[in-house]
């Protein structure tokens, strides 16, 4: 099966440096979003894309209806590739970062996730998908979780995934 694994879009909590786990909140794609979708678009023009899988989040599914003006294929969500929950939603990614900067792997704040757990929710995922008939599929999550994908394709340690840095569309494709 040939997966591709992309980042959603610039939104508008991403220029603001905020973070956001809650899919109610208002983030969506900015214009630069939207072009960076448009762009991904034309790379994933020819690549015979039978599903897409998104996040609750909707700025996943905002990039996924851009890309898939090209294939006209289902868009399924999934819970398992949330981005992480951060337990500072809405508030400055700086103070996040702060808050766990004491234990990245294992910190969680305010009822968040640490790193590892995170981590083990979007390794559900992966079991799920390699019980996928599909030979072609795009996944559309956030930075977080495709750390977790790249890791687990390329057998990188814990410590090495969180140093993991992907752009807004970023694309990584493996075969599963």
């Amino acid at each position: 099966m040939q997966v591709y694994f992309m980042r959603h879009g610039q939104t508008n909590f991403n220029l603001q440096q905020l973070c956001n786990d809650d899919p109610s909140q208002p983030a969506f794609l900015t214009e630069t979003g939207k072009q960076q979708a448009l762009q991904a678009a034309e790379v994933l023009r020819h690549a015979p894309l039978e599903r897409i899988i998104v996040s609750q989040l909707p700025r996943t599914r905002q990039t996924a209806e851009i890309i898939n003006q090209h294939h006209q294929v289902g868009i399924e969500i999934s819970a398992l590739i949330n981005d992480i929950r951060s337990g500072f939603d809405g508030q400055p990614v700086q103070e996040y970062m702060a808050a766990i900067a004491h234990d990245r792997l294992h910190a969680g704040i305010n009822g968040g996730e640490s790193l590892l757990q995170h981590k083990q929710r979007v390794l559900q995922f992966i079991d799920w998908l390699k019980q996928q008939p599909n030979d072609c599929l795009l996944v559309i999550a956030h930075e977080e979780t495709l750390r977790v994908f790249k890791a687990w394709f390329e057998t990188l340690d814990d410590q090495t995934m969180i140093d993991l840095a992907f752009g807004n569309c970023e694309i990584i494709n493996y075969t599963l």
